[in-house]
Parts: C-alpha cells; sequence; structure tokens
C-alpha cells in the first residue's frame, strides 16, 4: 500500500475579538470551534492575539497616558494562563467537534503580576493541547506589553493529519525562523495576523506577500487568519477625529485565505456585513509531494556544507532559586501540565512545584 497523505478541510477565522474581555472572547471562539467542526473542517486557525484582544493602540495612541496604560492593565486582567479554565473550555469545544485549533491569545504566566506573551496555542481533536507558541520578537507598540518567546516553543505539533505549525504575524516573515519551521517538515502552518498594522502599512499587500512566499518556501498549506476591527474596539481606543477616520476605514475588512504549496490562493476573500466569518478550502495533501520533490529546502535542496543554521531551544532563566522557594520570575510556565486543562488549581500548583524542583 503507498504512502497517500489523502485530503482535508482547512479553516481560517476572520473576526474581532470581544474586546478585552477573556470569557466572551473564549465563548466566541468556541463557537467558531463547533461552526467548523460541522462544516467537516479538520483544522481551524484564529487570528493573532484573538483571546482577549492584539494591543492594537498602542499603533495609535501615546504608549503612557492614563486610557493606554488602562487598556493594557485590563489586557493583562484577561490574558489567558496555560492551562487554566479558558483553555479547558476551548479543549473541550475541540473535542466535541473533532477539530484541531490553533489559537491566538495573549498569554500570562501563572501567580505573576506582569509578563505576557502573544502566543498561539495548539490543541488536538481529542482535546489534548499539543503546546504552545510564543512570538519570538514582538513588534512594535507590542514590545511595551509582550515580551518574546525563545527557541523552545519554535517547533511544529504532531497533529492526526501529519505536523502542524504557527507563527504569529511578521515572523512569518522572518527567513531563519521560517528555515526552523520547515525542519519539521508541516503539511499546514498556520499564519495569525491582527486586524490592522499601522496608517502606513497596508496590512492586505503584507499577508499576500508573506504568506503566499512562505507557503512556497516551506512547501505547506498555508491557513491566513485575520483579525477584524469592529466598532466596540475603535470606540476603546477614544482616539482624536483623525486617527478614527483610518480606523473607520478599517472597520469591519478581513484578510483571512488558504495557500496552496505552490503560493496559489485557493479562496475567495470573505466579505460579510460585519466583516466576519470562516474561510474554508479542501486541500489535498499528496500535492504537497511535487513543490517538495523539486525545491525541499529542508533537505536535499539545500547546502548544509554551505549554510548552518543552530537553534537554541532553551528558556533563559533570570533568578536561579533554591528548590521550592517560589516561582521564577522570568522562566515560562511549565509545559508538563499543557495538557491537563481540567486540573484542579492544587493539582496545577503541584505540577508547577515539581518542575522547579526538577530544574
Amino acid at each position: 500500500m503507498s504512502d497517500e497523505l489523502g485530503t482535508i478541510k482547512l479553516a481560517a477565522v476572520q473576526a474581532a475579538s470581544v474586546h478585552l474581555d477573556r470569557d466572551a472572547s473564549v465563548e466566541k471562539a468556541c463557537r467558531f470551534i463547533h461552526e467548523a467542526g460541522k462544516a467537516g473542517a479538520n483544522v481551524i486557525g484564529f487570528p493573532e492575539g484573538f483571546i482577549p484582544a492584539h494591543p492594537s493602540w498602542y499603533t495609535v495612541r501615546p504608549a503612557t497616558d492614563l486610557t493606554t496604560l488602562g487598556l493594557s492593565r485590563k489586557l493583562f486582567q484577561n490574558a489567558v494562563v496555560i492551562p487554566s479554565e479558558a483553555t479547558a473550555r476551548l479543549a473541550t469545544a475541540c473535542r466535541d467537534a473533532n477539530i484541531t485549533a490553533v489559537v491566538g491569545l495573549c498569554e500570562k504566566r501563572p501567580d505573576t503580576t506582569g509578563t505576557m506573551f502573544n502566543t498561539q496555542l495548539f490543541i488536538g481533536a481529542d482535546g489534548t493541547i499539543l503546546g504552545k507558541h510564543q512570538k519570538l520578537m514582538p513588534t512594535v507598540g507590542e514590545r511595551l506589553v509582550h515580551t518574546g518567546g525563545w527557541g523552545d516553543t519554535l517547533q511544529a505539533f504532531p497533529a492526526p493529519f501529519g505536523a502542524l505549525s504557527g507563527m504569529v504575524c511578521t515572523e512569518n516573515a522572518n527567513p531563519l525562523a521560517t528555515a526552523t519551521i520547515a525542519s519539521y517538515y508541516p503539511l499546514v502552518h498556520v499564519a495569525a495576523w491582527p486586524a490592522f498594522l499601522s496608517p502606513a502599512h497596508e496590512l492586505s499587500d503584507m499577508i499576500s506577500a508573506v504568506s503566499r512566499g512562505l507557503a512556497v518556501t516551506m512547501g505547506c498549506y498555508v491557513i491566513n487568519a485575520a483579525g477584524v476591527l469592529d466598532q466596540a474596539t475603535i470606540d476603546a481606543y477614544e482616539v482624536g477625529d483623525d486617527v478614527r477616520k483610518f480606523l473607520e476605514k478599517s472597520k469591519n475588512r478581513g484578510f483571512a485565505s488558504i495557500i496552496s504549496p505552490t503560493g496559489r490562493v485557493l479562496t475567495e476573500p470573505l466579505v460579510t456585513k460585519d466583516g466576519e466569518g470562516i474561510v474554508y478550502a479542501d486541500v489535498d495533501l499528496d500535492a504537497i509531494m511535487i513543490p517538495k520533490l523539486i525545491t525541499d529546502f529542508a533537505g536535499h535542496y539545500n547546502r548544509p556544507d554551505v549554510f548552518s543554521l543552530t537553534v537554541n531551544t532553551s528558556a533563559p532563566k533570570l533568578v536561579t532559586a533554591p528548590r521550592n522557594s517560589g516561582s521564577d520570575p522570568i522562566a515560562p510556565a511549565p509545559v508538563e501540565g499543557a495538557g491537563l486543562g481540567g486540573l484542579s488549581e492544587d493539582a496545577r500548583k503541584v505540577l508547577r512545584n515539581m518542575a522547579r524542583s526538577e530544574s
């Protein structure tokens, strides 16, 4: 019997968060998961920072005035701990819908009060949390609220159809990150995007250029999941008339799409009254093989005698403390408990203490 990969259905979400409301954004994500599952999709990708919101206010507001700081504090208050009740709800939805999901969220470490990551959470069709990817380098204003991830989350994850990967916004254009992800031979990659970048950049042009090149370079299907700017978010930013005109022009526009390994756009633009919905494509995974046979940049179509790339897959620690003396202020939350979203808080604390004692 030959090694055939078969066909699957991909789903790209184009939607707005329920701005800075974790519980409501989780509920909205679960609705999309169930909708895609009923449509027969195997994989669904969500926009950047979908839960509870992406801090795009830093693109259009002063960095440290009271409104900006208030929005940032609310972002932390509604950020997601992995694992937690929020991730357990997402996992249950994936299991019920029998679908694998990559959910963009703002992550905070448990039992801390300051540091956040721009994260993609990978959840299997059986409800197991497969892992997470933390954006390596926050872009422009994101740096004021997000720290960068490390090489320990730059990888692909196993899905029923094969390897699944993801990166966030402009890191999808990072050639070294792309080369690293390509070495895992993903069949599907989820590129997560916000609703807009700035008055000086047209997001649709960037998504098209970056994701089509990414699909060709990595030789895989790319799900472009994109945010939508709604009126509630515009009102929350409390901007002046000139900026409001730009935001109103960008309102209810989305740029979700699905790209083939040859760089062809497989989907029509999604146009709805509020800009929200799901873009679908049925894809043949065996179609990946011909592009890979021609230009496998992770294998025969490269020159390891000329090029080499070293990736540091460990996460640094700011403080090395005695065992059981409290939480490390910089090390990320242990992934060991990531698949146990239904555990009680006491059980999660036991897991965290065990992880610290082993470090």
